[in-house]
């Protein structure tokens, strides 16, 4: 039976993924959907995140190796999460059937300015160095989201602040997270398994310039959605699933 596995990025926890694991579940079927926490992140707040990409994608393989989750997997992942998704298909190239990685970028493939847009620097170093939860979460969403309906956009922000209020991350595994991804260097030879790149025009975060590029490079299917912002599942996970139907039916299938 297929699993599919579904990776947050920096500061994400699997509740995170809203709705979107029961939409995936309509397509999958009978498979098995398991969304992993790193380290720091949500229920495992109180461990030190890892400090390592590399370490991530270990972490990764043995607890669904211990949960009885047998390869080869089909991962999901954004942007952080998409980033251990290909170091663990370098490391164990056998256990990943397929990849789906969403607004990611890797180094060195693009350069820093376009890997996390220079406009957001300040206002992010402020932020998690001083802001409380409330700010934090608020500036998260801005910088993720292009919803504007303002009751959906409050709704989805409380949700998130009880979310970090119940797992508080500190701000150390902050760092230790931004600077994993921030060391972390693409292997030079092209993933060997299925890859589809999806990526958003107005992703504040990633320039969606960083997708294309694998695209050439790996040679790897893209599709870009010209409204959404960086949380592409949160934006239009229904785009997402019709993305993935299609793609499976031409490639997987």
């Amino acid at each position: 039976m297929t699993t599919w596995v579904l990776l947050r990025g920096l500061m994400r926890e699997s509740r995170h993924w809203g709705a979107f694991p029961h939409q995936l579940q309509k397509l999958a079927g009978d498979a098995d959907i398991v969304c992993i926490d790193f380290p720091g992140n949500g229920a495992l707040y109180e461990q030190s995140s890892l400090a390592t990409i590399p370490e991530m994608a270990e972490y990764c393989r043995q607890q669904l190796l211990a949960k009885a989750y047998s390869p080869p997997y089909h991962v999901m992942a954004i942007s952080l999460g998409a980033m251990v998704a290909v170091a663990w298909a370098e490391r164990h190239p056998s256990d990943l059937n397929a990849m789906v990685l969403i607004n990611t970028s890797l180094a060195p493939h693009n350069p820093f300015y376009q890997r996390l847009r220079p406009q957001n620097y300040p206002r992010l170093l402020r932020t998690l160095t001083f802001g409380n939860t409330h700010h934090r979460e608020a500036l998260v969403f801005q910088l993720t989201s292009q919803m504007h309906d303002p009751a959906s956009t409050r709704a989805i922000v409380d949700e998130w602040i009880h979310y970090a209020r119940e797992c508080p991350i500190k701000r150390r595994n902050i760092l230790r997270q931004l600077r994993a991804a921030s060391q972390f260097q693409a292997p030079e030879q092209t993933p060997n398994t299925a890859i589809l790149l999806l990526a958003s025009r107005l992703d504040q975060l990633v320039d969606v310039h960083c997708s294309q590029t694998l695209a050439e490079k790996w040679r790897a299917d893209i599709k870009i959605h010209e409204h959404a912002g960086h949380d592409l599942p949160l934006d239009d996970g229904a785009w997402v699933i019709k993305a993935i139907q299609e793609w499976r039916r031409d490639v997987l299938l």
